[in-house]
């Protein structure tokens, strides 16, 4: 799953980031989650324009309440972390979220601060900023923390969330040094590595191409004459 990540064409991501609302589609299809588009949409497009729209960044209670139903819709689904987020007030949510955006550029700082919230861990707290800070923060999801090399084990703490985040960065700037036609941030990584995982994972008819042109580019960087090894299966 590491494939996309080591890809350093654009146009492949590009590809992989114009199919991704064709990706979230077909999964609802393939898993009858009707309710992750309707989600994904709001998380994606509206809750964005609420945050920055504000004079001083911040997140509300019923805001954070539906980002938690998105993350386990869109995930692996935990009720529990459910009730621990609704259980926190609406001056708390709005208090810790407004100073978490103004430590930015110190994600660290501002990873830790939302984390004081009952049921807010470094995932949830990477999706608050990602919302409101996309050029700065990603999303830590599954699927696009098993496409990074290196960070396998995954572990749901901060310092792991920051290797993450780092590898996340990195590329972004390596794609837009090479891409004269979009900026890629790292939020815009995640959403590729999602899209690209949840194809592999559930074998959706998608992005053949992509996955065809990522094969021969590894190919073409293997020595004269030779050809990568074949992965052997593992329990």
């Amino acid at each position: 799953m590491s494939a996309l990540f080591t890809c350093k064409d654009p146009a492949t991501w590009r590809s992989v980031h114009e199919n991704y609302w064709h990706v979230v589609e077909a999964k609802v299809k393939s898993k009858k989650l009707e309710r992750l588009l309707n989600l994904d949409k709001w998380y994606q497009e509206e809750l964005p324009l609420l945050i920055s729209g504000r004079p001083d960044r911040h997140i509300t209670h019923s805001e954070l309440v539906k980002l938690m139903e998105w993350k386990l819709t869109r995930g692996k689904f935990r009720p529990r972390l459910q009730q621990l987020v609704a259980s926190n007030s609406e001056d708390a949510v709005e208090k810790s979220s407004r100073k978490a955006f103004s430590l930015l550029p110190d994600v660290k700082a501002a990873i830790a601060e939302l984390s004081s919230l009952r049921g807010v861990g470094p995932a949830t707290a990477s999706a608050v900023l990602a919302a409101g800070a996309p050029d700065e923060a990603a999303f830590m999801s599954d699927e696009a923390m098993e496409s990074v090399p290196g960070l396998q084990p995954i572990q749901y703490t901060a310092k792991h969330y920051a290797l993450y985040l780092d590898k996340m960065v990195e590329k972004a700037k390596e794609l837009s040094r090479a891409d004269p036609q979009q900026e890629w941030t790292p939020h815009r990584l995640e959403l590729c590595l999602w899209a690209m995982a949840a194809v592999e994972q559930q074998q959706l008819p998608l992005l053949k191409d992509v996955k065809a042109g990522s094969l021969l580019e590894r190919r073409s960087e293997a020595p004269a004459g030779q050809t990568p090894a074949k992965k052997s299966k593992t329990k």
